[in-house]
């Protein structure tokens, strides 16, 4: 008899455990990874967007495991690669360096990215049709590049050098510098790069930029977000002033900016999560999602500082 009472003991363990691993949202639950590169306010915001939009459409029915990087590559995959062992039904990559690490984890857990730049570089897709053809979509943080080097013309027309500023380990901030200097070019200014590996290079870059130029332009890089104090502390007393390629980095250290909402973009990709999960839309054929509007913004404190006085179809940052 208690070796009945035994088998039947161990065999009901074995379906719990089989249940619960095999088909975690078979009692209407979703458990949805997020990995986020660093924590800064973009990239809180379209973390927050994508959170609220799936908890709004889920309520309890969802559950969240978050992991935020500190700003390592290394450590992306390392949390991704734990997500796909924990068998979560979705992953999120916040920014570039997440969605490739999710990438790399799964070719089947869907995968679905915001605060990205431009997903066919971030992806190495060649043929780009608009979506990936993968297991991945996502939002893009893109605003136009030609309308943000119309702004340096525009609020500095007397400039002649321009310093590019960017993280040369990433990769989405490469192809925005890319088309900015050939729209300046273009426009007859003379374009010069200057480039940081980390964090610890900073201070150091920028302070030979700001030396070697008349205008800086920053573009979305998420290693110049989050050293945002860092930066201004140098280009202010230079003197010298920055446009920003979205608008919390602007906050920081820049004069204005073409900007979008991270929480807007952080929004729509949890709908698209939402589709997947629930409805069983294919993420290789879903279109990539931009924000819904781009409005000039500048930053008064700073512009005050600089003296420069903005056109009046630019806002304030609030």
């Amino acid at each position: 008899m208690k070796k009945i009472v035994s088998i039947l003991v161990v065999l009901a363990m074995v379906l719990s455990f089989a249940a619960c691993g095999s088909e975690p949202a078979a009692k209407g639950k979703y458990t949805v990874g997020i990995c986020q590169l660093v924590q800064h306010e973009a990239l809180d915001a379209a973390t927050e967007g994508f959170k609220a939009a799936l908890t709004e459409k889920l309520g309890e029915d969802v559950a969240f495991i978050e992991h935020n990087a500190s700003g390592d590559a290394a450590t992306c995959i390392t949390i991704c690669n734990q997500l796909v062992s924990e068998g979560v039904d979705l992953i999120m990559g916040n920014a570039t360096a997440a969605l490739q690490a999710a990438a790399a984890a799964s070719a089947t857990i869907p995968v679905v990215g915001t605060s990205i730049t431009d997903y066919a570089t971030a992806l190495e897709i060649a043929d780009w049709t608009g979506a990936t053809g993968r297991n991945i979509t996502g939002t893009a943080d893109l605003a136009p590049l030609s309308e943000q080097a119309a702004m340096v013309t525009e609020l500095f027309p007397d400039a002649k050098k321009v310093g590019i500023v960017y993280c040369s380990a990433e990769p989405n901030s490469v192809y925005q510098a890319n088309i900015v200097i050939e729209e300046l070019e273009a426009a007859g200014l003379s374009c010069e790069v200057f480039t940081f590996a980390d964090t610890n290079d900073v201070a150091n870059v920028v302070s030979t930029a700001c030396a070697a130029s008349d205008v800086l332009y920053i573009p979305t890089d998420n290693t110049a977000a989050s050293c945002a104090e860092t930066i201004n502390n140098v280009a202010l007393p230079a003197g010298t002033p920055i446009i920003s390629g979205e608008e919390n980095a602007c906050k920081g250290f820049g004069v204005a900016t073409l900007s979008i909402s991270y929480y807007d973009i952080g929004y729509i990709a949890g709908e698209m999560a939402y589709e997947i999960l629930v409805n069983g839309a294919n993420p290789g054929e879903m279109e990539i999602g931009y924000a819904p509007e781009v409005i000039k913004k500048y930053n008064a404190e700073i512009c005050s500082a600089l003296g420069i006085n903005p056109p009046a179809d630019y806002v304030a940052i609030g």
